[in-house]
């Protein structure tokens, strides 16, 4: 197989803008050349069968990545799931891609979602094509959307393909490049047919036409001369520098519609002519024993393997972890070690899934995209040859927000449940479990209610356990806001080996919000406390963080400065110093001010015009921020910064204010101060529930 022929995409889009119908035809014009079998999906009886499936994972084909052939090119189609809520999910599938196919709706345009998408590909410099969907609907119009691209987006767009028709009467589409019509025919549109261009619209598809080639010399200094001389450009030019343009990040806009099979093929052939193969993208990969140093990863079958599971999905016959390989080869029936864990594993079967069935495959090498049979890993995990030879993944979590109790309905499905969380967790870094001490209950926590609501519901209908969730907790944090100097004794001296600690010192705020904001400075002088003993001192404070004295939530944002202090010769442990380390934390803290911190989230709201005003009041009861107010096309957008203790439930409360119309996305912005009052309530709420917990 040669490298430059294979390509990764993915097909990323706004809910319902068609991804599941393009995905379909293209197994099906793909598959069409294999010789499958008819391939499922053809026709809308099969689509409508995968609703529910559909409404869950947002793409027909259950597997992570299918193998398909177009043209002589393999292509892997990866899956990308679109919600905000499962942002590691995107990070690692678009971490595997190559290129992408960002899906439109030739009427809703760039929606919210798209701008998410948009905003992680250019994270990880995705270059990619753009397919409006569509043509066909009433109120079709592809160049308002390319408009959008450009503007909202900030996308170098421009279109390659000019429309015949419009809404019902869409034909085909006119290629700009070669200056033909292309109009499918047969029965499921598998004929690709030239045409000459139609009279009426030859000056429009000149117009567009210039305007292509004007967007594309921005990216050639020949082809630009060749415009300024008005002299022809060669086609041969035009698709050299069409690749350079796609590479260097602008995107080439196709259109069709796929439901009526027209225009796929044209964008196949975009995608092998345009998007990147492995050979194209720079990997790096970091060294596990020096965080700074990168190493780079070449799609190279001789250098050692480096590889990286990026989905696992549940299968009847174990656990299928979906890999791609970056650089060297995997073998069947070889070991690789798993450099999160270090543990070696067995590759037993390897397999390449097509889009009806598996095959078996011997070795893998770089650049390939397979499913390993039987290995125990967690999605995000890197395998590589040797031992700490590389990390792939910047395994920056984020941390989760809201913390849900459940409970099996009948109590002899807690095994199930055990089960499913366990499975979950190994999923999805974001999603933790953890057993609360006092009540005895099990917590998921997560990144945003819409994700636990989508594990609850995965549970009820994969493993078929009714859950009973709690109300939902949100994870505060304590901070101290004035600084304040400590002289604590720890003295115990009644006969015996003694205790005795002796700490002086200041613990002042420091402005952090990260998760683990806590500094220990040893500024001790001329041994007034041993060396030996600065440690436990340390350890002492820190161990006190998790449970802040306020109202036992986390404690972020402290310094300790140690600066004196005295021992006893004989009655000094390490012992001793912890204590007194605990001690004058809980004793000195609480005459810093401590403050609580809540979670506040981004929210971007979108909900028809005449609901604004309502949406807004209500943005504001719940202590919001408004941070701006656009009008789009008679859609009110609003962004604003809300507490996370004032957003649950938000989605039923927005539905009913705008009759359905309203759609959210929120992500975890900053912590900040809670006022006052609403500390006072916390705390009081805190202190019933363990009396509660303690009768």
């Amino acid at each position: 197989m040669k490298l430059e022929k294979l390509r990764n995409i993915g097909i990323s889009a706004h809910i319902d803008s068609g991804k599941t119908t393009l995905s379909e035809r293209i197994l099906f014009y793909t598959g069409r050349i294999h010789k499958i079998e008819e391939v499922r999906g053809g026709g809308d009886g099969a689509t409508m069968d995968h609703m529910e499936l559909e409404r869950e994972r947002g793409i027909t084909i259950t597997s992570a990545a299918t193998s398909v052939e177009w043209k002589g090119h393999p292509i892997n189609l990866i899956d990308t799931p679109g919600h905000v809520d499962f942002t590691v999910e995107v990070e690692r599938s678009l971490r595997v891609l190559d290129g992408a196919v960002l899906v439109l709706c030739s009427v809703g345009g760039v929606q919210s979602q798209s701008i998410t998408v948009d905003r992680q590909m250019k994270r990880y410099g995705i270059p990619r094509v753009a397919f409006i969907n569509k043509m066909d609907r009433t109120g079709a119009n592809p160049f308002r959307v390319v408009t959008q691209l450009r503007e909202k987006l900030g996308a170098e767009a421009f279109m390659m393909q000019y429309p015949i028709g419009k809404e019902d009467q869409f034909k085909g589409v006119v290629d700009l490049i070669e200056m033909k019509a292309l109009l499918n025919e047969g029965t499921e549109g598998e004929k690709l047919v030239e045409a000459p261009i139609p009279e009426d619209i030859k000056d429009e598809v000149d117009a567009a036409r210039a305007t292509m080639l004007e967007a594309l010399s921005m990216y050639s200094d020949e082809m630009m001369e060749l415009l300024l001389s008005e002299e022809e450009v060669p086609t041969t030019l035009i698709y050299k520098v069409a690749r350079d343009a796609v590479l260097a990040g602008a995107t080439p806009v196709y259109m069709g519609t796929a439901v009526k099979n027209k225009g796929v093929q044209p964008l196949l052939d975009a995608v092998i002519r345009y998007l990147p193969s492995p050979l194209d993208r720079e990997i790096r990969g970091r060294d596990p024993s020096d965080e700074d140093r990168k190493i780079d990863l070449r799609p190279d079958f001789a250098r050692p393997f480096v590889g990286m599971a990026f989905k696992i999905a549940d299968d009847p016959f174990g656990q299928l972890t979906f890999m791609r390989v970056y650089q060297g080869q995997i073998k069947k029936g070889e070991t690789y070690v798993n450099q999160r864990t270090s543990k070696t594993e067995r590759f037993s079967r390897i397999v390449r899934m097509h889009s009806d069935k598996r095959e078996e495959i011997e070795t893998a090498s770089a650049g390939d995209i397979i499913a390993v049979m039987g290995i125990d890993s967690a999605s995000g995990d890197t395998y590589a040859a040797e031992r700490d030879f590389c990390t792939l993944e910047s395994m920056f979590v984020p941390e989760p927000v809201i913390k849900i109790a459940v409970a099996p309905k009948t109590r002899s499905d807690g095994d199930k449940l055990g089960k499913a969380l366990q499975r979950f967790r190994k999923e999805d870094p974001t999603f933790r479990v953890e057993t609360d001490e006092e009540t005895n209950e099990i917590l998921i926590s997560g990144m945003g209610e819409l994700h636990l609501e989508v594990y609850i519901e995965r549970i009820r209908r994969e493993y078929g356990v009714e859950i009973i969730a709690g109300a939902p907790k949100v994870s505060y944090r304590e901070s101290p806001t004035k600084s304040v100097e400590f002289d604590y004794k720890h003295k115990k001296q009644t006969g015996g080996s003694g205790q005795f600690a002796h700490i002086k010192g200041i613990l002042s705020p420091i402005a952090s919000d990260s998760e683990d904001s806590f500094e220990f400075e040893d500024k001790v002088t001329g041994g007034r406390i041993p060396k030996q003993y600065i440690p436990a001192v340390e350890k002492g404070f820190r161990d006190s963080l998790a449970k802040g004295p306020v109202a036992e939530f986390p404690v972020v944002g402290t310094k300790i400065e140690l600066i004196d202090g005295s021992y006893h010769e004989v009655d000094s442990s390490e012992k001793a110093f912890y204590t007194a380390a605990t001690g004058c934390f809980r004793e000195n803290f609480k005459k810093a001010d401590p403050k609580l911190l809540e979670p506040i989230m981004n929210v971007e709201i979108e909900c028809p015009e005449s609901f604004q005003g309502t949406v807004v009041g209500d943005v504001i009861r719940r202590r919001g921020i408004m941070s701006s107010n656009d009008i789009v096309e008679g859609n009110s957008v609003i962004k604003a910064e809300v507490p996370l203790a004032e957003t649950f439930g938000y989605a039923t409360d927005l539905r009913s204010m705008t009759q359905g119309q309203g759609t959210f996305t929120m992500e975890l912005a900053l912590y900040r101060q809670t006022p006052s009052n609403v500390q006072e309530e916390i705390i009081e709420a805190k202190k019933k529930a363990q009396l509660v917990g303690a009768k």
